[in-house]
C-alpha cells in the first residue's frame, strides 16, 4: 500500500552533527553553546556534503518535503560570501540531489536577546554574526533577491523566517512578515519559559501577543514549537488561522516541555511536525509522540486519532509549506508488510518505524549512512 509521503515541517539540518553526541549542561542554552560550535565551522561544501545525505536519512523515513529553517547565511566573522546565497545555494543543491521538496524559510536574525541595544554593532554574539544581514531591510533585500533566484521551481519553495521575538526587534518584525508576502512564514515561538520570561519583562506581552501586535499571524504563518503558551495565545493563534509545528523528539531532548496540542487544536490550529534538530529523524515517531506526550500531560488517552495524525504529518505539512497539500500522494512510499513491527497491527501509525519504510530505488542506505558518517566527521574535526 502506497502512503502519503511526510512533510518535516521544522528541520535545521546542520543539528544532525549533534546526534549522539556529549553536549554538557542540563538546559537549552547549554546546549546552544555547542550547536553554535558546530555553526562556526560550517562552510558551503560541508553543509552541503551533511544536508545531502541528511535530506537522504529523510528520504529514507517517508518524507518528500522539508522545511529548512535557514539562519547561517554568512562567513564566519559576518561578512558575505563572494556569491551571498552560497549557503542557501548548498541547501537546495542538496535536496535536488537526493530528490526531496525543499522549503528554504530565509531566517532573520538581528540580534542576541531583549537586552541588546539595537544601535550596537556588538549586539551579536560570536557565531550569531554569521546569522545576521545587521538590518532587516538587508535581510528582506538578500531575501527576495534568493526568492527571484528560484521563482517558478516546481521542487523549491523561498518562504520567510523570524527566528524568535528575542533575535528581531519589535520595530523590524512587520518588515519581515511583510518581505515575501505570498510565502510561508515561519516563527520560533515560546519553546523555553525564559524566552517568554524575557519578552514579557522587556514588552510587558507573551511572545505570540507582540507577534500579534505586528501582524504576522495569518494563514501562512507557522508557529514553531508553541510548547508554553497562555490561554489568550491559544485563542489568537487560532483566530488567525495560524499552523503550528510540534517538534515532539526535539522538545523532549532539549527538555522544553510538551505543547498544548489539543487546546490548539480545539482552537482551530492546524497542526503539523518537524525533526528541529534532528537528534531523531521518524516520521511515524514524532506523530506518535503527540499522543504519547498529551498522555503524560493530561493522565487520558485518545486525545489524539491515527487518522488526524497522519493529516497532520502529511497533507497539512506539504500546506504549511507553501507546496500543494496534493504532492503528498505523488511522494508516496511503501511500507514493508510484516515486520516485526507491524505484524497483526492495524493502524501502522503505531507501530511502524521509518525502518519499515521500503528504501526509494534511487537511494542506498549504506551509502547513505557512508555519507553521514564522511559529513559529520569532517565537520568534527573542525570544532
Amino acid at each position: 500500500m502506497t502512503h502519503a509521503a511526510f512533510a518535516n515541517c521544522h528541520s535545521h539540518v546542520f543539528h544532525r552533527a549533534l546526534r549522539g553526541r556529549e553536549v554538557g549542561g542540563d538546559t537549552f542554552w547549554a546546549w546552544r553553546d555547542r550547536m553554535y560550535a558546530v555553526a562556526g565551522v560550517l562552510d558551503p561544501d560541508l553543509l552541503r556534503a551533511l544536508a545531502r545525505a541528511t535530506y537522504a536519512e529523510m528520504r529514507l523515513a517517508g518524507i518528500g518535503a522539508v522545511g529548512e529553517f535557514h539562519y547561517v547565511h554568512h562567513a564566519p566573522g559576518g561578512a558575505p560570501y563572494a556569491d551571498r546565497h552560497a549557503m542557501a545555494d548548498a541547501l537546495v543543491d542538496a535536496a535536488r540531489e537526493v530528490g526531496m521538496r525543499l522549503c528554504l524559510l530565509d531566517t532573520c536574525y538581528l540580534r542576541s536577546g531583549f537586552d541588546a541595544d539595537p544601535l550596537s554593532a556588538e549586539r551579536l554574539n560570536g557565531v550569531q554574526r554569521r546569522f545576521s544581514d545587521r538590518s532587516a531591510e538587508a535581510w528582506a533585500e538578500r531575501a527576495q533577491d534568493l526568492a527571484t533566484r528560484y521563482a517558478g521551481a516546481g521542487d523549491v519553495v523561498v518562504g520567510a523566517a523570524i527566528h524568535s521575538v528575542r533575535a528581531v526587534p519589535e520595530a523590524d518584525l512587520a518588515t519581515v512578515a511583510a518581505a515575501l508576502p505570498d510565502a510561508p512564514l515561519h516563527v520560533h515561538v515560546s519553546e523555553q519559559p525564559a524566552e517568554n520570561a524575557a519578552c514579557l519583562a522587556a514588552t510587558g506581552r507573551t511572545p505570540v501577543a507582540l507577534l500579534a501586535d505586528a501582524g504576522v499571524w495569518s494563514p501562512r504563518t507557522t508557529a514553531v514549537h508553541a510548547t508554553h503558551l497562555t490561554p489568550d495565545d491559544v485563542a489568537t493563534l487560532g483566530a488567525s488561522g495560524a499552523t503550528v509545528c510540534l517538534c515532539p523528539t526535539t522538545e523532549a531532548e532539549l527538555a522544553d516541555g510538551v505543547g498544548p496540542s489539543v487546546a490548539l487544536r480545539e482552537a482551530g490550529v492546524r497542526v503539523t511536525l518537524g525533526s528541529d534538530s534532528n537528534t531523531v529523524i521518524d516520521p511515524f515517531v514524532e506523530a506518535r509522540a503527540v499522543e504519547m506526550h498529551e498522555r503524560l500531560a493530561s493522565g487520558r488517552r485518545g486525545s489524539w486519532a491515527a487518522e488526524a495524525l497522519w493529516r497532520a504529518a502529511t497533507t497539512d505539512g506539504y500546506a504549511s509549506l507553501g507546496f500543494d497539500p496534493g504532492l503528498s500522494d505523488a511522494d508516496g512510499f511503501e511500507l514493508r508488510s510484516g515486520s516485526v513491527r507491524t505484524a497483526g497491527t492495524a493502524e501502522p501509525l503505531w507501530a511502524a518505524t521509518a525502518a519499515d519504510v521500503v528504501p526509494p530505488p534511487d537511494l542506498d542506505p549504506g551509502r547513505v549512512a557512508a555519507d553521514l558518517a564522511a559529513a559529520v566527521g569532517a565537520i568534527w574535526e573542525r570544532v
